[in-house]
């Protein structure tokens, strides 16, 4: 699975950005997947995660209430929703998927296989 992440930007404190990853490959609605973020000097953090079915979705308390992953199967595409964006959210924004055989999420990066380059993320104060 190829993964391409986009839809970064520069935002105010307070504004939204949707983030989009679009995955090329037969096999993305067997996937599990998943956002995270990092920034220079620290660990890459979970974010949120999705089920293959996308009925099933957990995220990392910072993003409850504020963030919204989705994902369209039909169009191999997974989406992120930040709302009321912070300066702390700041930081290049990963997608993450893995096979998985039950509907499941997942959020420990290191259960991921597949990950795209990166969006960046930068929300002015």
């Amino acid at each position: 699975v190829q993964l391409q992440a986009s839809g970064g930007g520069l935002v105010q404190a307070g504004g939204s950005l949707r983030l989009v990853c679009a995955a090329a490959g037969r096999t993305f609605s067997s996937c599990a997947m998943g956002w995270f973020r990092q920034v220079p000097g620290k660990e890459r953090e979970f974010v949120a995660a999705i089920s293959r079915s996308g009925v099933s979705t957990y995220y990392a308390d910072d993003a409850k209430g504020r963030f919204t992953i989705s994902r369209d199967n039909a169009k191999n595409t997974v989406y992120l929703q930040m709302n009321s964006l912070k300066p702390e959210d700041t930081a290049t924004y990963y997608c993450a998927a893995r096979l998985a055989l039950s509907d499941s999420y997942y959020y420990s990066r290191d259960e991921y296989y597949y990950w795209g380059q990166g969006t960046l993320v930068t929300v002015s104060s």
